[in-house]
C-alpha cells in the first residue's frame, strides 16, 4: 500500500506529486483544500517518499496502487489533483476507472510523449555516495555541479532523511527510477478517454503543454478546460501559488 497524509474531513481528494517529489510538497496547499471541506490525501508514489520500493515502475501500475489505495480507504467519486509525472498518473487512473473520478486537475503535463530530459539531476543524484557520510551541505555542494538552479537543488534535498545516527539518505528509490526513466516520458495509452471534466493548468513560461498539444488533449479529454498562470515555469504551484489555488477551487466546488 502507498504511503498517504490525510488532511481534513469531507470530500476525497487525491494529490500526486512529480517525478522525485512526495507528499511533503504539498503540504501547504493541501490544508487550504482541507479547509474548503475536502478529505485531502497526499500520497507518495512508489520509489517515492515513504512508499515502498520496487523494480518495477511504470504508469499503469502507479495507476493501479491508487486503485488500490481508494479501494482500501473505500473512496469513490474522488477529486484528483497531478503534477508533472503525477498528472500523467492521475489521467491513467481517470481513463483506466472512470467510476471512481468525479473531476481532476492536471499541472503542467500533457498525454504526449516526452524524451528524457532528467539527465543532470540524475546524473548529480548519482554522484553521491552515501558511504562518505557526507552532511546536507557537502550533499548540496556535489549537486550543484550538475544542477545550478537553486530551487531545484532544495526540491530534491528535502528527500534526504536521517537513515540512521549520521548516515543520510535519500527517500527515493534511484536505481529503479533511473532503470526506469524511460517510463516517465511515456504518453497516455491510444485508445485513453474520459468524458468528464478536465482542468489542465499550464505555467506560461513552460514549455510542458504548448498551444500546439491542445487539439490532442481535446480528443482524449473533451471536457477538457485550460488555464495559463503567468510568471509561473513547470512548478506553477510553488511559483505561483495563490493563483494555483484559485483556478483549482474555482473549478471542484
Amino acid at each position: 500500500m502507498i504511503f498517504s497524509k490525510i488532511e481534513g474531513e469531507g470530500k476525497p481528494f487525491l494529490i500526486i506529486h512529480g517525478f522525485l517529489g512526495m507528499s511533503d510538497n504539498w503540504k501547504t496547499l493541501g490544508v487550504q483544500f482541507a479547509e474548503q471541506g475536502f478529505q485531502v490525501h497526499l500520497l507518495d508514489m512508489r520509489n517515492h517518499g515513504r512508499s515502498f520500493h520496487s523494480d518495477d515502475f511504470n504508469y499503469q501500475l502507479m495507476a493501479k496502487d491508487v486503485l488500490e489505495y481508494c479501494n482500501f480507504h473505500q473512496l469513490k467519486d474522488v477529486v484528483l489533483l497531478g503534477h508533472s509525472m503525477g498528472g500523467k498518473v492521475a489521467m491513467e487512473f481517470a481513463c483506466l476507472y472512470p467510476e471512481y473520478v468525479n473531476k481532476f486537475i492536471v499541472a503542467d503535463i500533457g498525454p504526449k510523449y516526452y524524451a528524457p530530459h532528467h539527465q543532470d539531476i540524475l546524473a548529480g543524484l548519482s554522484a553521491i555516495d552515501f558511504e562518505t557520510k557526507p552532511t546536507r551541505g557537502e550533499v548540496d555542494e556535489i549537486l550543484s555541479k550538475y544542477i545550478s538552479d537553486f530551487g531545484t537543488r532544495q526540491f530534491l534535498l528535502k528527500n534526504l532523511y536521517w537513515k540512521e545516527q549520521g548516515q543520510l539518505a535519500f527517500r527515493f528509490n534511484l536505481k529503479a527510477l533511473i532503470a526506469n526513466i524511460v517510463e516517465i516520458g511515456k504518453p497516455l495509452f491510444d485508445a485513453a478517454k474520459f468524458e468528464k471534466e478536465v482542468l489542465f493548468i499550464r505555467g506560461g513560461n513552460s514549455k510542458y503543454i504548448l498551444d500546439e498539444d491542445v487539439p490532442l488533449i481535446e480528443n482524449q479529454f473533451p471536457s477538457m478546460k485550460l488555464r495559463t498562470i503567468d510568471n509561473a515555469g513547470h512548478w506553477l504551484h510553488a511559483e505561483q501559488p495563490k493563483a494555483f489555488y484559485d483556478y483549482v477551487i474555482e473549478f471542484i466546488k
